[in-house]
């Protein structure tokens, strides 16, 4: 496992002492420094309910945070318990506003116990529900079994392009999200390229003799792409910069790296390029490095056998 990331601003006697904590100390210290940051106190109990220990060793686990950063807590008295001191700031690099709120949405979603959560006190919160897509255990098993000894497996597959399923080969090398489904990025010995299977398609799976790919010749996979977007011009000035803070753009604009075999996922979830989202008038953002992309957009439209004006369906 990584060793935990320092803050920019941690001196190079106090990465030394971080360092020098075992993983499951370097663990109850990003703890620590989570609940000083978003919830301004932490204590024994805190740390002995999350992680099972002894209210020994939690005593001995904010006495090491305190001697990393003796000025990020003071100790209350009358509550018994260790609040953020003014003169705060990160010990860890991973108690940022986004892991805050990826636990929140983690746990609305289910994949996160809110035991299992660094967060104490949580705020009243929901999400979007998100459909279950079910993957069976056997194939994600061997799946990974060939990716890891680069082999193949033998699988019967449901494309939205046939009528009944197909038996193939592949050669899986990597996974893929979508942003809606996991996909696994696998050469086809049927059609002889690269493609993307969505595991809840796979309808059974054993191992192959075949002998697998080399991964590097998954020239899509390996090439980035830079997606350059910026606030719609024909929006009011209150809805450019609005639109501006929501995509983080510096300068008007964001740029986005993707890898060439997840273009046509990220434009669709966008709605850019071929995949405007006609419900949105004027669109929020564009493409603005559009002639850039347009050689990869063709080959997706032509690939896929999509029109020109297209509302691709999740």
């Amino acid at each position: 496992m990584e060793k935990l990331q320092t803050s920019p601003e941690l001196g190079s006697d106090e990465s030394e002492t971080l360092a020098s904590a075992n993983w499951g100390q370097e663990r109850r210290l990003e703890f620590i420094d989570f609940r000083l940051r978003w919830e301004k106190t932490v204590n024994r109990a805190d740390l002995r309910a999350h992680f099972g220990i002894s209210i020994p060793q939690a005593s001995l686990d904010i006495a090491k945070y305190a001697q990393i950063s003796p000025k990020n807590l003071v100790y209350d008295r009358s509550s018994r318990t260790y609040r953020v001191s003014d003169e705060y700031s990160p010990v860890v690099g991973n108690t940022t506003p986004q892991r805050y709120l990826n636990e929140l949405l983690a746990c609305s979603r289910g994949l996160l116990n809110a035991r299992d959560a660094y967060i104490g006190w949580m705020p009243p919160f929901a999400g979007v529900p998100v459909l279950t897509r079910l993957v069976q255990s056997d194939t994600l098993s061997l799946l990974l079994d060939a990716i890891r000894h680069q082999g193949c497996v033998r699988i019967s597959y449901q494309s939205d392009s046939e009528a009944d399923p197909i038996e193939r080969v592949i050669s899986p090398h990597a996974f893929g999200h979508d942003g809606f489904r996991w996909h696994v990025r696998a050469y086809c010995f049927l059609r002889e390229g690269y493609r993307d299977f969505v595991l809840g398609r796979i309808l059974r799976i054993c191992t192959d003799s075949a002998q697998g790919q080399d991964p590097q010749q998954d020239v899509k996979w390996r090439t980035i792409l830079q997606i350059k977007i910026a606030a719609n011009p024909d929006l009011t000035e209150g809805n450019r910069r609005a639109v501006e803070l929501d995509y983080s753009m510096v300068d008007g604009t964001t740029t986005i790296e993707v890898r060439e075999a997840l273009l046509y996922y990220v434009l669709k979830e966008l709605g850019l390029g071929p995949f405007a989202f006609p419900g949105f008038q004027p669109p929020q953002i564009v493409l603005i490095n559009h002639a850039e992309l347009s050689s990869f957009m063709t080959q997706i439209l032509n690939s896929r056998k999509l029109p020109l004006a297209n509302k691709c369906p999740i």
